[in-house]
């Protein structure tokens, strides 16, 4: 069975909701949404984000070598 990442979470997220789903705190939240490469929408004076364009901002950042031959992917 396969679940969709944050499939609990509403389509569109606050500060309080954004940090509950990757886990981080209210300031961190608020410092992601005021990154100038984070898909922030902006309404009236809210920050949000779009759950969908949350997935592909965390998708783009992460590191995805490929394995060759069963070798595990290289570590930090």
């Amino acid at each position: 069975m396969s679940r969709e990442p944050f499939e609990t979470m509403p389509d569109v997220m606050d500060a309080k909701q954004l940090a509950e789903a990757l886990q981080i705190s209210k300031a961190g939240a608020y410092n992601l949404l005021n990154s100038p490469d984070f898909p922030t929408l902006r309404i009236g004076g809210r920050k949000l984000v779009m759950k969908n364009e949350l997935v592909e901002w965390l998708k783009s950042r992460t590191n995805r070598k490929a394995r060759k031959h069963g070798q595990e992917a290289e570590k930090w």
